[in-house]
């Protein structure tokens, strides 16, 4: 006779996807305000974060008491590297939307005014963006420059002398002109980090624009397959005059950048984790509940193979996470190392939630049963912040001596 399949709620008594239980690394008071992020990703995001995606539509109505949580820059807050990790793994294990928002403005912007800015405009900003009260985006990519945006960068910035006329205030000022594209949050954000060529010696310079200032056209990315909710924009700059004052005086070169874009790869590589965990969740629920001639598909030999596989690809892609967040706490971590670790648990990733789409076979397809969702963000996770085979490119390099991208 079938053995019975068993009730649903037993899941919960199941091994997590933290198999070999990285989260005990935290310090007690980690895992308490992991515990607090858990509650309340389950009762303000969970419940609502397919219909977002499906409309496409950001709740903005939730900062404030996303804010209330206290998880701004965690480092910068004396948390650990990995707790900051795991914060965008539990985010992600939600909603990868919402986990993407998060790591743009504190990952990016708020790390920025911590790293770049000077005490003026630290005294200006830092306080309302840490606490949400006003938005931030990163405006680096272009409409024709994605992994050549280095060298190919067009979004000019030509310095202005100040004047003594009735209508200046007699400090120098810049005027930008150029374009940007698929920059998150770029549609809503009080403030973008906008990074252009300066026209004089053409060294790259960063910038705070003020979205509202006269010059700046910003318009939402449609008909996207992933991440629906965050609300990408091209956005365009026609004569923007920047005042001296807000322009980052510790951004000198593009290295500068390269300080906050291993950063923030770090936490997509954390996002590829999170997937994984999501999609095992999703996928191992489906298996225990689902009936299928006449017993649940989790007594299928084959439905176990991969369940064990994603659990396998989950837990490796944790550990070499854990291990990057050690070298970050030791401020050892290099861009080759970080590039392996976004490519190989992105990779791992889109391995991962493919077979959960298919374990829920044709209720993986409809955002109903969370799998499509899932499958489909990975895909952006799988291209933002270098790309798999631009990463590739990073550690090839690192461990030949030899570039094979130009």
């Amino acid at each position: 006779m079938p053995e019975p399949a068993r009730p649903a709620h037993t899941v919960d008594a199941l091994p997590t996807a933290d198999f070999f239980g990285f989260e005990s690394l935290l310090s007690l008071r980690e895992q308490r305000k992991l515990g607090e992020l858990r509650e309340f990703l389950t009762a303000e995001i969970a419940p609502f974060a397919t219909e977002w995606w499906n409309n496409a539509e950001f709740p903005a109505h939730i900062l404030p008491k996303l804010a209330a949580l206290e998880l701004s820059a965690p480092a910068q807050r004396g948390y650990s590297h990995l707790f900051a990790g795991l914060v965008i793994a539990e985010m992600t294990r939600v909603d990868t939307s919402i986990a993407t928002f998060f790591l743009v403005h504190h990952d990016l912007f708020v790390e920025a005014l911590y790293g770049f800015g000077s005490d003026e405009q630290k005294a200006r900003l830092l306080d309302d963006a840490a606490n949400l009260r006003t938005t931030g985006a990163f405006a680096l990519t272009e409409p024709a420059h994605g992994s050549d945006v280095a060298g190919g960068m067009e979004t000019r910035a030509r310095r202005v002398p100040g004047s003594t006329g009735a209508d200046d205030d007699g400090d120098d000022y810049w005027i930008l002109n150029g374009a940007k594209r698929w920059i998150g949050n770029g549609t809503f954000c009080d403030y973008m980090l906008v990074w252009a060529r300066d026209e004089a010696d053409g060294a790259i310079r960063g910038f705070i624009v003020d979205a509202r200032l006269p010059g700046v056209s910003r318009s939402r990315i449609e008909n996207k397959i992933a991440l629906r909710t965050v609300q990408n924009a091209d956005i365009l700059f026609q004569d923007v005059r920047v005042a001296e004052a807000d322009r980052f005086a510790g951004i000198g070169s593009f290295e500068d950048t390269n300080e906050l874009l291993r950063g923030s790869r770090i936490m997509v590589a954390w996002q590829a984790v999170g997937q994984q965990l999501a999609a095992f969740d999703v996928a191992r629920q489906h298996a225990v509940e689902r009936q299928q001639f006449g017993r649940p598909l989790a007594k299928f030999q084959l439905i176990q193979q991969q369940l064990v596989t994603m659990l396998g690809n989950a837990v490796a892609s944790m550990g070499m996470m854990v291990r990057i967040a050690q070298l970050q706490q030791e401020r050892a971590a290099d861009m080759a190392q970080v590039a392996l670790a976004k490519s190989y648990t992105s990779a791992r990733m889109r391995e991962t939630v493919a077979m959960g789409r298919s374990i829920l076979g044709g209720n993986g397809i409809v955002t109903d049963y969370r799998m499509a969702k899932i499958f489909a963000d990975a895909e952006a996770i799988y291209t933002y912040e270098g790309s798999f085979e631009i990463n590739t490119l990073i550690v090839g390099r690192a461990v030949t001596g030899v570039s094979a991208i130009v």
